[in-house]
């Protein structure tokens, strides 16, 4: 067998592929280092370019409903939305309206930049040991998963309502239409979503899942294979007709918490917890990075603090001279990383329980004293939380993130709005309990699953009503003159944070296009290993890393970029090559 055929065999099994003096050596990763969706191959794409408008998702029928709401005169946000309601229909492993999403989007008009919040919550009669056994340990994360304990109450329709309500020009039926009529006529399965089921171990014992994605002998079904989805059409077209309401009032609401408490652990989720579910607009948070302004999501995500830090701790280096798949780029970023990580893990949770120093974490003086801390020459191996002023130590840090099989939606409309969308049911197919013909989420295992470490709370610990940190980095760019200049976002769990500053580095001072930017090589560090991807040039760094101190691991760093970049041009948009991703323009 082929070095990288073994290799990739292995990591879909859970474990790292380590590179020492040339020879691959398997060993057990953590759970918060596998990639949170396995692998589906590499296809090579270009740049796309156009001149009025742009889409760009991670599965083509889901970047043709969008295209058709551009087409029809419908902003960002409702191409946005179209997407996502077709992702759940085409990519229902990753994301869906039994999970959440975070919304970036820009108003030309006004130059404003809005954050909406649509993150999963916990029941109100969520406590600390929701995640521990008999002996206060924490459970396996597969059986946390795997159970109705991790099923938080759905935000994805609420956060699309209160965005379209905002800025949304069609009507809200029309959203929904390529989807009910996809679901009702059927749809080829593709072999991203035949390799995810042939996979998945746990899928089969949800009498709905199996139904639903296996064929009459068990078998999962075969590319190709028509797939039909009557009974999401049906939830569509009542949602499509009377609003959200139809989904957290009623019928629907009453089956979601029937099935969450009908497993083996439930979950205790009830209707008045589905019912009294809201979205939220946030404070966006913003910082510089040289000459420009990048824009990201606030708590309860880290992703907009943790990429501002890596970029933060980058800007007193002259990345525009660093070779992009040289030892000392993966270097740099790395340390970055590190530093930026391990801010994340000690200080972020849910704004609304906890006081998260989000501007003093991202200010310019405090990012200068932690890139102080990268020495050239060696690799801090692991970076201590910061302390900005006037902030106090105050928790235990959790290393735990989530492992989300999530997706992402980039999107530009003629008058120059501009969406950045990541929407997640968190783990691949999320808790595997399926109603209505979706999938429900196990976003509640994105607390930490111990409430407390050595007599310290941790700032991500669960509570009643709360929402679990996320790392999700909608992001969007803004160039000197205040005009926009991209928006980009990734899955990948905990790596998405690596995966989104790689390619705005990419862009910004490598001057790549936004489709080579996202092709690059992944690699960083989630203060531990430091990471490359397996099967590229960046394996031959292994001996040039470890003599600067690195650790390093192989893994496949799944990333599901999506980006479009404004040019002197136009539009110029890119998908990742790791997975379905699909660009339309016009």
């Amino acid at each position: 067998m082929h070095p990288y055929t073994k290799a990739r065999a292995l990591t879909g099994l859970g474990l790292a592929v380590v590179l020492s003096q040339g020879v691959l050596h398997a060993q057990l990763l953590p759970p918060q280092d596998v990639a949170p969706e396995p692998s589906s191959g590499y296809t090579e794409k270009k740049v796309v370019t156009a001149r009025k408008f742009m889409i760009a998702t991670a599965n083509p029928h889901a970047t043709r409903a969008g295209d058709e709401m551009l087409k029809a005169g419908g902003t960002a946000v409702d191409a946005a939305i179209a997407a996502a309601i077709m992702l759940n229909l085409t990519e229902p492993q990753s994301s869906g309206i039994g999970g959440g999403a975070f919304i970036l989007s820009y108003e030309a008009a006004g130059k404003a930049v809005n954050a909406y919040d649509g993150r999963e919550k916990a029941p109100a009669t969520a406590q600390g040991d929701r995640f521990l056994d008999g002996k206060g340990k924490p459970l396996p994360l597969r059986d946390a998963i795997n159970s109705g304990k991790s099923v938080g109450v759905p935000g994805l329709l609420r956060v699309m309502e209160l965005a379209h309500q905002k800025h949304g020009k069609l009507p809200w039926a029309k959203l929904f239409e390529p989807t009910i009529r996809l679901a009702e006529s059927g749809f080829p399965v593709s072999e991203r979503l035949h390799t995810v089921i042939r996979l998945d171990k746990t899928l089969r014992a949800n009498a709905n899942a199996r139904a639903y994605f296996y064929d009459a002998a068990g078998e999962p079904l075969a590319v190709g294979a028509t797939l039909k989805n009557p009974a999401f059409a049906a939830v569509l077209r009542r949602v499509a007709k009377e609003g959200p309401d139809a989904f957290y009032k009623g019928e629907i609401a009453r089956d979601i918490s029937a099935a969450v408490n009908s497993q083996a652990q439930p979950g205790g989720m009830t209707v008045q917890d589905i019912a009294a579910y809201q979205a939220k607009e946030r404070t966006v948070l913003c910082g510089a990075y040289r000459v420009y302004k990048v824009c990201g999501m606030p708590p309860p995500s880290s992703g907009g603090i943790a990429v501002l830090a890596m970029l933060g701790a980058l800007e007193r280096f002259p990345m525009s001279t660093v070779r992009p798949n040289s030892a000392e780029a993966v270097h740099l970023f790395s340390e970055a990383g590190r530093l930026a990580y391990a801010d994340r893990d000690y200080y972020v949770g849910d704004p609304d329980f906890v006081n998260v120093p989000a501007a003093a974490l991202v200010s310019a003086d405090y990012l200068k004293t932690r890139s102080a801390l990268i020495r050239p020459d060696i690799s801090m191996k692991r970076a201590a939380p910061g302390v900005p002023a006037g902030v106090k130590l105050a928790w235990a840090p959790d290393e735990l993130s989530e492992i989300p099989a999530t997706s992402h939606i980039s999107v530009i409309d003629p008058a120059g709005n501009a969406v950045s969308m990541t929407t997640t049911i968190e783990a691949v197919f999320g808790s595997h309990i399926m109603v209505h013909g979706f999938l429900l989420n196990n976003q509640m295992t994105d607390f930490a699953l111990l409430p407390e470490e050595n007599g310290l709370p941790v700032a991500n610990r669960i509570e009643g009503g709360k929402r679990p940190r996320s790392t999700m980095s909608p992001t969007l760019v803004f160039d000197a003159a205040g005009k926009l200049k991209m928006t980009v976002g990734s899955p990948g769990g905990s790596a998405i944070i690596n995966y989104v500053t790689k390619t705005l580095v990419g862009v910004l001072d490598w001057g790549l296009d936004i489709q080579q930017a996202i092709s690059l090589p992944n690699r960083g560090s989630r203060n531990r290993a430091t990471e490359v991807e397996l099967g590229t040039e960046l394996e031959k760094l292994s001996g040039p890393l470890k003599a600067l101190g690195h650790d390093v691991q192989a893994i496949e760093f799944t990333s599901g970029l999506q980006g479009i970049v404004v040019t002197a041009d136009g539009l110029a948009g890119g998908a990742d090559p790791r997975r379905e991703g699909f660009v339309m323009g016009e």
